[in-house]
């Protein structure tokens, strides 16, 4: 049986990639802009229909406050868009293998930060994608690092590196089934989330100039 995230962080090192091992470019979004630190952006899979929706936050396990990331199963969902930045720069620009910060751009009443961390859930042995810190996963585990875009099939994907050890994991969707709303994004060593991004602020404006 192949060993878990939760039972040992050891097997880590034996899928860890160099970031940088492909050609670099701008990030830009579904309109070909370059994405920027401090802009919104709605993360969406690049492909229409069973692939479901936008990004949300979800109450998972005994959790009374909204703390896990969720992709809503609609795919008519936009979800909660986020922000991205640069640790220690501002506001420069988002390549592919940029280290990167990101928050959604609104945080649960709850909840002490919107910023994304990894956290192993006990329940389903997974390393999930939440917000907070310990505090918000009581008795979990949890892990600082920084997130990465890559370019993946049709779109990009996500990579999570894990501070101070070298390794880095893809973001990819596991559906818990068992009534929380959304598939769980977590750290996985198999098929990454195939995403793209939409400029929160263009999509919104159009919106209301409808309504």
């Amino acid at each position: 049986m192949k060993p878990t995230l939760l039972l040992s962080l050891s097997f880590l090192p034996l899928f860890a990639f160099l970031a940088l091992s492909e050609d670099v470019e701008q990030v830009v979004d579904i309109s070909g802009n370059p994405i920027f630190p401090g802009g919104t952006y709605y993360i969406m899979p690049s492909t229409w229909g069973a692939a479901g929706g936008g990004l949300k936050l979800g109450r998972t396990g005994n959790s009374n406050c909204p703390v896990t990331v969720l992709q809503d199963y609609s795919e008519i969902f936009r979800g909660t868009p986020v922000k991205f930045s640069i640790p220690g720069i501002s506001p420069g620009i988002i390549f592919t293998g940029t280290p990167l910060e990101i928050e959604f751009a609104e945080k649960p009443y709850c909840a002490e930060s919107s910023k994304w961390v990894a956290f192993v859930d006990n329940e389903i042995q997974k390393a999930c994608v939440g917000i907070g810190g310990p505090e918000g996963h009581p008795g979990q585990q949890t892990f600082s690092g920084t997130f990465s875009i890559q370019k993946y099939k049709f779109g990009y994907k996500l990579v999570f590196c894990i501070t101070g050890s070298g390794t880095c994991l893809d973001i990819g969707r596991f559906d818990a089934k068992n009534g929380e709303g959304g598939r769980r994004l977590n750290l996985t060593e198999h098929e990454a989330f195939d995403i793209v991004f939409i400029e929160a602020s263009k999509v919104d404006g159009i919106i209301k100039s409808v309504v």
